[in-house]
Protein backbone atom coordinates (compact mmCIF):
# COMPACT_ATOMS: atom_id res chain seq x y z
CA UNK A 1 0.00 0.00 0.00
CA UNK A 2 1.41 3.22 -0.77
CA UNK A 3 2.20 5.62 1.95
CA UNK A 4 1.86 9.53 1.66
CA UNK A 5 2.98 11.74 4.01
CA UNK A 6 3.27 15.98 3.94
CA UNK A 7 6.95 15.34 2.54
CA UNK A 8 6.92 12.24 0.45
CA UNK A 9 4.96 10.54 -1.53
CA UNK A 10 5.57 7.07 -3.49
CA UNK A 11 4.26 6.10 -6.41
CA UNK A 12 4.03 2.56 -8.64
CA UNK A 13 7.74 1.32 -9.36
CA UNK A 14 9.59 1.62 -12.47
CA UNK A 15 12.16 -1.06 -13.66
CA UNK A 16 11.95 -2.51 -9.92
CA UNK A 17 13.28 0.78 -8.72
CA UNK A 18 11.14 3.24 -6.40
CA UNK A 19 9.12 5.76 -7.53
CA UNK A 20 9.01 8.89 -5.09
CA UNK A 21 7.88 12.64 -5.44
CA UNK A 22 8.73 15.77 -2.50
CA UNK A 23 8.82 19.36 -2.30
CA UNK A 24 12.24 19.61 -1.34
CA UNK A 25 13.84 20.61 -4.95
CA UNK A 26 14.29 24.56 -3.37
CA UNK A 27 14.33 27.04 -6.00
CA UNK A 28 12.23 25.75 -9.18
CA UNK A 29 9.80 28.14 -11.26
CA UNK A 30 8.01 27.23 -13.38
CA UNK A 31 8.41 30.53 -15.77
CA UNK A 32 12.35 30.31 -16.68
CA UNK A 33 11.45 32.40 -19.96
CA UNK A 34 10.38 35.55 -17.62
CA UNK A 35 14.32 36.11 -18.69
CA UNK A 36 12.89 37.18 -22.29
CA UNK A 37 9.85 39.03 -20.94
CA UNK A 38 12.71 41.55 -19.12
CA UNK A 39 14.83 41.44 -21.92
CA UNK A 40 11.65 42.47 -24.06
CA UNK A 41 10.56 45.49 -21.60
CA UNK A 42 14.75 46.86 -21.48
CA UNK A 43 14.63 47.03 -25.29
CA UNK A 44 11.59 48.67 -25.55
CA UNK A 45 11.19 50.60 -22.45
CA UNK A 46 7.75 49.89 -21.95
CA UNK A 47 7.34 49.44 -17.40
CA UNK A 48 9.69 52.12 -17.19
CA UNK A 49 8.14 54.55 -18.83
CA UNK A 50 4.67 53.76 -17.69
CA UNK A 51 6.36 54.02 -13.63
CA UNK A 52 7.31 57.45 -14.77
CA UNK A 53 4.18 58.43 -16.62
CA UNK A 54 2.39 56.73 -13.52
CA UNK A 55 4.40 58.63 -10.51
CA UNK A 56 4.12 57.75 -7.17
CA UNK A 57 2.35 59.99 -4.24
CA UNK A 58 2.39 57.04 -1.51
CA UNK A 59 4.65 57.93 1.51
CA UNK A 60 8.05 56.86 0.31
CA UNK A 61 9.21 56.19 3.92
CA UNK A 62 6.14 53.83 4.15
CA UNK A 63 6.57 51.73 0.76
CA UNK A 64 8.18 48.31 0.36
CA UNK A 65 7.53 48.13 -3.58
CA UNK A 66 7.91 51.01 -5.88
CA UNK A 67 5.99 51.84 -8.58
CA UNK A 68 8.22 50.09 -11.38
CA UNK A 69 8.34 47.14 -9.58
CA UNK A 70 4.44 46.71 -9.12
CA UNK A 71 3.71 47.88 -12.57
CA UNK A 72 6.68 44.93 -13.44
CA UNK A 73 4.92 42.27 -11.54
CA UNK A 74 1.13 42.92 -12.46
CA UNK A 75 1.95 43.24 -16.56
CA UNK A 76 5.06 40.13 -16.21
CA UNK A 77 2.40 37.80 -14.81
CA UNK A 78 -0.27 38.43 -17.01
CA UNK A 79 2.25 37.71 -19.91
CA UNK A 80 3.07 34.47 -18.09
CA UNK A 81 -0.62 33.52 -17.50
CA UNK A 82 -1.59 34.72 -14.58
CA UNK A 83 -4.84 36.08 -14.55
CA UNK A 84 -6.10 36.62 -11.03
CA UNK A 85 -4.65 38.73 -7.99
CA UNK A 86 -4.92 35.72 -5.70
CA UNK A 87 -2.21 34.14 -7.71
CA UNK A 88 0.35 36.56 -6.12
CA UNK A 89 0.03 35.54 -2.83
CA UNK A 90 2.15 32.34 -3.69
CA UNK A 91 3.83 33.75 -6.98
CA UNK A 92 4.81 36.64 -5.09
CA UNK A 93 7.54 34.01 -3.97
CA UNK A 94 8.46 32.85 -7.24
CA UNK A 95 12.46 32.69 -7.84
CA UNK A 96 11.95 33.29 -11.96
CA UNK A 97 9.35 36.44 -11.65
CA UNK A 98 11.26 37.88 -8.83
CA UNK A 99 14.42 38.00 -10.78
CA UNK A 100 12.57 39.42 -14.23
CA UNK A 101 11.21 42.16 -11.53
CA UNK A 102 14.78 42.16 -10.29
CA UNK A 103 14.46 42.12 -6.83
CA UNK A 104 15.66 39.08 -4.60
CA UNK A 105 12.92 39.44 -2.02
CA UNK A 106 9.06 38.45 -1.86
CA UNK A 107 7.21 40.61 -4.79
CA UNK A 108 3.73 42.82 -3.65
CA UNK A 109 1.12 40.65 -1.89
CA UNK A 110 -2.10 40.42 -3.19
CA UNK A 111 -4.05 43.18 -0.91
CA UNK A 112 -1.05 45.63 -2.02
CA UNK A 113 -1.63 45.48 -5.65
CA UNK A 114 -5.24 45.64 -4.93
CA UNK A 115 -4.78 48.98 -2.92
CA UNK A 116 -2.76 49.93 -5.93
CA UNK A 117 -5.04 49.01 -8.38
CA UNK A 118 -7.97 50.78 -6.68
CA UNK A 119 -5.89 54.05 -6.97
CA UNK A 120 -6.23 54.27 -10.22
CA UNK A 121 -8.16 57.52 -12.28
CA UNK A 122 -8.68 59.03 -15.02
CA UNK A 123 -5.11 60.80 -15.18
CA UNK A 124 -3.63 57.11 -15.00
CA UNK A 125 -5.58 56.27 -18.18
CA UNK A 126 -4.23 59.14 -20.09
CA UNK A 127 -0.51 58.62 -18.53
CA UNK A 128 -0.53 54.84 -20.08
CA UNK A 129 -2.00 55.49 -23.32
CA UNK A 130 0.81 58.30 -23.78
CA UNK A 131 3.42 55.80 -23.29
CA UNK A 132 1.37 53.38 -25.48
CA UNK A 133 1.34 55.99 -28.39
CA UNK A 134 5.04 56.90 -27.98
CA UNK A 135 6.46 53.50 -27.79
CA UNK A 136 5.01 52.82 -30.72
CA UNK A 137 6.61 55.63 -32.62
CA UNK A 138 10.20 54.35 -31.12
CA UNK A 139 9.35 51.05 -32.74
CA UNK A 140 9.72 53.02 -36.70
CA UNK A 141 13.46 52.98 -37.28
CA UNK A 142 12.56 55.23 -40.26
CA UNK A 143 9.49 57.12 -41.15
CA UNK A 144 6.31 54.94 -42.31
CA UNK A 145 4.71 56.07 -45.79
CA UNK A 146 1.07 54.87 -44.71
CA UNK A 147 -0.20 54.16 -41.37
CA UNK A 148 -3.89 52.28 -41.20
CA UNK A 149 -5.61 52.86 -37.87
CA UNK A 150 -7.99 49.93 -37.00
CA UNK A 151 -10.90 51.13 -34.56
CA UNK A 152 -13.12 48.32 -33.40
CA UNK A 153 -15.60 47.72 -30.33
CA UNK A 154 -15.89 44.62 -28.37
CA UNK A 155 -18.49 43.36 -25.29
CA UNK A 156 -16.69 42.52 -21.87
CA UNK A 157 -18.76 41.01 -19.64
CA UNK A 158 -19.08 42.07 -15.74
CA UNK A 159 -18.81 40.64 -13.02
CA UNK A 160 -21.50 41.80 -11.06
CA UNK A 161 -23.33 45.18 -10.22
CA UNK A 162 -20.25 47.21 -10.80
CA UNK A 163 -20.63 50.68 -12.00
CA UNK A 164 -20.98 51.64 -15.76
CA UNK A 165 -22.98 48.28 -15.73
CA UNK A 166 -25.26 47.86 -18.59
CA UNK A 167 -27.51 45.28 -20.83
CA UNK A 168 -26.54 45.27 -24.49
CA UNK A 169 -29.29 44.13 -26.54
CA UNK A 170 -26.76 42.63 -29.22
CA UNK A 171 -24.65 40.81 -26.88
CA UNK A 172 -27.84 39.40 -24.94
CA UNK A 173 -25.42 39.75 -21.94
CA UNK A 174 -24.65 42.85 -19.05
CA UNK A 175 -21.06 44.31 -20.50
CA UNK A 176 -18.56 46.72 -21.14
CA UNK A 177 -17.79 47.95 -24.28
CA UNK A 178 -14.35 48.56 -24.93
CA UNK A 179 -12.72 50.57 -27.86
CA UNK A 180 -10.06 49.47 -29.27
CA UNK A 181 -7.58 50.70 -32.17
CA UNK A 182 -4.11 49.13 -33.23
CA UNK A 183 -1.79 49.67 -36.15
CA UNK A 184 -0.44 46.62 -37.62
CA UNK A 185 0.02 44.04 -34.71
CA UNK A 186 0.75 47.47 -32.23
CA UNK A 187 -2.06 48.46 -29.63
CA UNK A 188 -2.66 51.85 -29.56
CA UNK A 189 -5.60 52.28 -27.03
CA UNK A 190 -7.92 49.82 -25.14
CA UNK A 191 -10.65 52.82 -23.78
CA UNK A 192 -13.56 51.09 -21.12
CA UNK A 193 -17.11 52.41 -22.08
CA UNK A 194 -20.07 51.39 -20.87
CA UNK A 195 -22.34 49.64 -23.25
CA UNK A 196 -25.13 52.13 -23.15
CA UNK A 197 -22.71 54.26 -24.91
CA UNK A 198 -22.98 54.58 -28.95
CA UNK A 199 -20.69 52.55 -30.50
CA UNK A 200 -18.79 55.38 -32.18
CA UNK A 201 -18.46 57.36 -28.94
CA UNK A 202 -15.39 59.63 -28.69
CA UNK A 203 -13.86 57.40 -31.68
CA UNK A 204 -13.86 61.07 -33.74
CA UNK A 205 -11.62 62.67 -30.47
CA UNK A 206 -9.18 59.16 -29.68
CA UNK A 207 -8.62 59.75 -33.97
CA UNK A 208 -8.14 63.03 -34.01
CA UNK A 209 -5.48 63.27 -31.15
CA UNK A 210 -3.67 60.22 -32.83
CA UNK A 211 -3.33 62.17 -35.87
CA UNK A 212 -2.09 64.83 -34.58
CA UNK A 213 0.31 62.85 -32.51
CA UNK A 214 1.58 60.92 -35.62
CA UNK A 215 1.77 63.84 -37.96
CA UNK A 216 3.65 66.06 -35.02
CA UNK A 217 6.31 62.98 -35.72
CA UNK A 218 5.65 62.34 -39.68
CA UNK A 219 4.34 64.89 -41.40
CA UNK A 220 4.36 63.61 -44.60
CA UNK A 221 2.68 60.15 -43.41
CA UNK A 222 -0.66 59.19 -44.90
CA UNK A 223 -3.29 57.78 -42.30
CA UNK A 224 -6.10 55.74 -43.11
CA UNK A 225 -9.15 55.67 -40.41
CA UNK A 226 -10.74 51.53 -40.69
CA UNK A 227 -13.24 50.37 -39.35
CA UNK A 228 -16.94 48.64 -40.16
CA UNK A 229 -20.29 50.16 -40.07
CA UNK A 230 -20.64 50.71 -36.51
CA UNK A 231 -18.25 53.63 -37.33
CA UNK A 232 -19.69 54.83 -40.14
CA UNK A 233 -20.88 58.63 -39.13
CA UNK A 234 -20.82 61.28 -41.72
CA UNK A 235 -19.60 64.14 -39.45
CA UNK A 236 -16.12 61.58 -38.85
CA UNK A 237 -16.59 60.61 -42.70
CA UNK A 238 -16.59 64.57 -43.27
CA UNK A 239 -13.60 65.57 -40.42
CA UNK A 240 -11.38 63.10 -42.30
CA UNK A 241 -11.98 65.06 -45.65
CA UNK A 242 -10.98 68.22 -43.85
CA UNK A 243 -8.22 66.82 -42.48
CA UNK A 244 -6.36 64.44 -45.41
CA UNK A 245 -7.18 61.79 -43.79
CA UNK A 246 -8.22 58.54 -45.62
CA UNK A 247 -11.16 56.42 -44.19
CA UNK A 248 -12.27 53.00 -45.55
CA UNK A 249 -15.43 52.17 -43.68
CA UNK A 250 -18.48 49.31 -43.54
CA UNK A 251 -21.61 51.01 -44.66
CA UNK A 252 -24.81 48.97 -43.08
CA UNK A 253 -27.25 47.15 -45.87
CA UNK A 254 -30.12 49.29 -46.22
CA UNK A 255 -33.05 49.20 -48.93
CA UNK A 256 -31.94 52.44 -51.05
CA UNK A 257 -28.40 51.10 -51.27
CA UNK A 258 -29.12 47.51 -51.88
CA UNK A 259 -31.99 49.13 -54.97
CA UNK A 260 -29.13 50.80 -56.75
CA UNK A 261 -27.01 47.56 -56.42
CA UNK A 262 -29.52 45.96 -57.34
CA UNK A 263 -28.36 45.10 -61.33
CA UNK A 264 -25.06 43.78 -59.58
CA UNK A 265 -26.36 40.92 -57.69
CA UNK A 266 -28.85 40.01 -60.35
CA UNK A 267 -25.93 39.79 -62.64
CA UNK A 268 -24.11 37.41 -59.80
CA UNK A 269 -26.89 35.49 -59.23
CA UNK A 270 -27.48 34.56 -62.64
CA UNK A 271 -23.63 33.70 -63.18
CA UNK A 272 -24.16 31.32 -59.95
CA UNK A 273 -27.52 29.69 -61.73
CA UNK A 274 -25.87 29.11 -64.79
CA UNK A 275 -22.48 28.22 -63.60
CA UNK A 276 -22.47 26.92 -60.65
CA UNK A 277 -19.67 28.66 -59.13
CA UNK A 278 -19.52 30.99 -56.23
CA UNK A 279 -19.46 34.77 -57.75
CA UNK A 280 -18.22 37.91 -56.56
CA UNK A 281 -18.88 41.02 -58.21
CA UNK A 282 -17.74 44.72 -57.58
CA UNK A 283 -18.91 47.93 -58.76
CA UNK A 284 -18.61 51.86 -57.61
CA UNK A 285 -21.71 53.81 -56.36
CA UNK A 286 -22.37 57.41 -55.29
CA UNK A 287 -24.56 57.60 -52.24
CA UNK A 288 -25.99 59.43 -49.92
CA UNK A 289 -28.05 58.82 -46.75
CA UNK A 290 -30.72 61.32 -45.96
CA UNK A 291 -28.26 62.94 -42.73
CA UNK A 292 -25.56 63.09 -44.33
CA UNK A 293 -24.14 66.43 -45.58
CA UNK A 294 -23.51 64.98 -49.49
CA UNK A 295 -23.07 61.92 -51.67
CA UNK A 296 -19.64 59.99 -51.01
CA UNK A 297 -18.23 56.89 -53.28
CA UNK A 298 -19.46 53.00 -52.21
CA UNK A 299 -17.63 50.14 -53.01
CA UNK A 300 -20.59 47.29 -53.50
CA UNK A 301 -20.23 43.48 -53.43
CA UNK A 302 -22.17 41.52 -54.71
CA UNK A 303 -21.98 37.61 -53.41
CA UNK A 304 -23.83 34.83 -54.62
CA UNK A 305 -23.40 31.33 -53.59
CA UNK A 306 -24.94 28.52 -52.64
CA UNK A 307 -26.26 30.27 -49.10
CA UNK A 308 -27.83 32.58 -51.71
CA UNK A 309 -27.23 36.22 -51.71
CA UNK A 310 -24.50 38.67 -49.59
CA UNK A 311 -24.08 41.81 -50.68
CA UNK A 312 -21.64 43.72 -48.23
CA UNK A 313 -20.73 47.74 -48.82
CA UNK A 314 -17.85 50.13 -47.89
CA UNK A 315 -17.59 54.01 -48.18
CA UNK A 316 -14.33 54.97 -48.65
CA UNK A 317 -12.16 58.49 -49.72
CA UNK A 318 -9.23 56.60 -50.89
CA UNK A 319 -8.08 56.03 -54.73
CA UNK A 320 -8.35 52.42 -56.28
CA UNK A 321 -10.09 49.53 -58.31
CA UNK A 322 -13.23 48.60 -56.19
CA UNK A 323 -12.02 45.32 -55.88
CA UNK A 324 -8.54 45.81 -54.21
CA UNK A 325 -9.73 48.11 -52.14
CA UNK A 326 -12.19 45.57 -50.78
CA UNK A 327 -10.01 42.68 -50.67
CA UNK A 328 -6.77 44.07 -49.71
CA UNK A 329 -7.43 47.50 -47.64
CA UNK A 330 -10.49 46.37 -45.94
CA UNK A 331 -10.98 42.76 -45.27
CA UNK A 332 -7.64 43.56 -43.75
CA UNK A 333 -9.08 44.48 -40.72
CA UNK A 334 -10.19 41.06 -39.92
CA UNK A 335 -6.60 40.32 -38.55
CA UNK A 336 -7.36 43.08 -35.99
CA UNK A 337 -9.89 41.21 -34.71
CA UNK A 338 -7.35 38.16 -33.97
CA UNK A 339 -5.61 40.83 -31.95
CA UNK A 340 -8.29 41.71 -29.89
CA UNK A 341 -9.12 37.74 -29.03
CA UNK A 342 -5.52 37.79 -28.07
CA UNK A 343 -5.97 40.33 -25.43
CA UNK A 344 -9.02 39.35 -23.94
CA UNK A 345 -8.55 35.53 -24.30
CA UNK A 346 -4.71 35.04 -23.81
CA UNK A 347 -4.37 38.40 -21.87
CA UNK A 348 -7.19 38.30 -19.28
CA UNK A 349 -9.02 41.65 -20.68
CA UNK A 350 -11.71 40.72 -19.83
CA UNK A 351 -11.00 40.45 -15.82
CA UNK A 352 -12.77 43.91 -15.26
CA UNK A 353 -14.27 42.90 -11.89
CA UNK A 354 -13.78 45.53 -9.74
CA UNK A 355 -16.70 47.95 -8.86
CA UNK A 356 -15.48 51.08 -9.87
CA UNK A 357 -14.93 52.18 -12.87
CA UNK A 358 -11.48 53.51 -13.32
CA UNK A 359 -10.01 50.64 -11.50
CA UNK A 360 -11.47 48.59 -14.14
CA UNK A 361 -9.68 50.92 -17.12
CA UNK A 362 -6.69 50.05 -15.80
CA UNK A 363 -6.91 46.35 -15.94
CA UNK A 364 -7.77 47.07 -19.33
CA UNK A 365 -4.60 48.64 -19.63
CA UNK A 366 -2.67 46.37 -17.91
CA UNK A 367 -3.42 43.67 -19.86
CA UNK A 368 -2.46 46.28 -22.70
CA UNK A 369 0.82 46.29 -21.95
CA UNK A 370 1.56 42.82 -21.16
CA UNK A 371 0.43 42.36 -24.92
CA UNK A 372 2.67 45.01 -25.77
CA UNK A 373 5.53 43.08 -24.50
CA UNK A 374 4.65 39.27 -25.74
CA UNK A 375 4.23 41.50 -29.47
CA UNK A 376 7.38 43.20 -29.38
CA UNK A 377 9.01 39.51 -29.02
CA UNK A 378 7.37 38.36 -31.88
CA UNK A 379 8.05 41.25 -33.74
CA UNK A 380 11.48 41.82 -32.98
CA UNK A 381 13.25 38.31 -32.15
CA UNK A 382 10.78 35.91 -33.58
CA UNK A 383 10.63 37.45 -37.31
CA UNK A 384 11.12 34.80 -39.73
CA UNK A 385 10.98 31.73 -36.94
CA UNK A 386 8.30 29.07 -36.96
CA UNK A 387 6.40 31.43 -34.51
CA UNK A 388 6.93 34.40 -36.34
CA UNK A 389 3.29 34.82 -36.70
CA UNK A 390 2.17 32.85 -33.03
CA UNK A 391 -0.40 34.00 -31.19
CA UNK A 392 0.43 35.29 -27.67
CA UNK A 393 -0.92 31.94 -25.61
CA UNK A 394 1.32 30.26 -28.08
CA UNK A 395 4.52 32.07 -27.19
CA UNK A 396 3.90 32.11 -23.97
CA UNK A 397 3.63 28.34 -23.93
CA UNK A 398 6.81 27.26 -25.85
CA UNK A 399 9.06 30.53 -24.65
CA UNK A 400 8.25 31.77 -21.20
CA UNK A 401 6.25 28.42 -19.43
CA UNK A 402 10.13 27.01 -18.80
CA UNK A 403 11.11 25.08 -15.91
CA UNK A 404 14.25 26.40 -14.68
CA UNK A 405 16.02 25.84 -11.12
CA UNK A 406 17.01 29.03 -10.07
CA UNK A 407 20.72 29.53 -8.03
CA UNK A 408 20.84 32.97 -6.57
CA UNK A 409 23.96 34.19 -4.47
CA UNK A 410 26.13 37.51 -4.13
CA UNK A 411 27.41 37.20 -7.72
CA UNK A 412 25.10 35.97 -9.98
CA UNK A 413 21.57 34.10 -10.60
CA UNK A 414 21.76 31.28 -12.75
CA UNK A 415 18.54 29.86 -14.25
CA UNK A 416 19.34 26.10 -15.31
CA UNK A 417 16.49 25.05 -17.79
CA UNK A 418 15.75 21.91 -18.49
CA UNK A 419 18.25 19.83 -21.09
CA UNK A 420 15.31 18.34 -23.11
CA UNK A 421 13.82 21.92 -24.12
CA UNK A 422 13.22 20.95 -27.52
CA UNK A 423 13.26 24.75 -28.75
CA UNK A 424 16.43 25.68 -26.96
CA UNK A 425 18.26 27.30 -30.11
CA UNK A 426 14.91 29.52 -30.75
CA UNK A 427 15.20 30.78 -27.19
CA UNK A 428 19.07 31.35 -27.71
CA UNK A 429 18.00 33.21 -30.55
CA UNK A 430 15.22 35.37 -29.53
CA UNK A 431 17.18 36.32 -26.36
CA UNK A 432 20.17 37.38 -28.64
CA UNK A 433 18.12 39.85 -30.72
CA UNK A 434 16.71 41.06 -27.61
CA UNK A 435 19.70 42.18 -26.55
CA UNK A 436 21.14 43.63 -29.54
CA UNK A 437 18.99 46.76 -30.11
Amino acid sequence: MTECNASLVEFPRCKRRKVEAHFGGGSVSSDGGALLLRQADRRVGLTAGVAIALGDERRQASCEHDVRSLVRQRVYALALGYEDLNDHQTLRADPGLQTAVERDEPLASSPTLCRWENRADRDAAWAIHRVLVERFIASHQRPPRRLILDFDATDDAVHGNQEGRFFHGYYDHYCFLPLYVFCGSQVLVSYLRPSSADPARHVWAILALLVKRLRQEWPQVEIVFRGDSQFCRWRLLAWCERHEVGYIVGLAKNSRVQAQAAELMEAARATFVETGAKQRLFADLVYAAGTWDKPRRVIAKAEHGDLGSNPRFVVTNLNGEAQMLYDTVYCARGEMENRIKEQQLDLFADRTSCHRWWPNQFRLLLSSLAYTLLEAIRRLALRGTELARAQCGTIRLKLLKIGAVVVRNTRRVRFILSSGYPLQALFFQAAARLASG
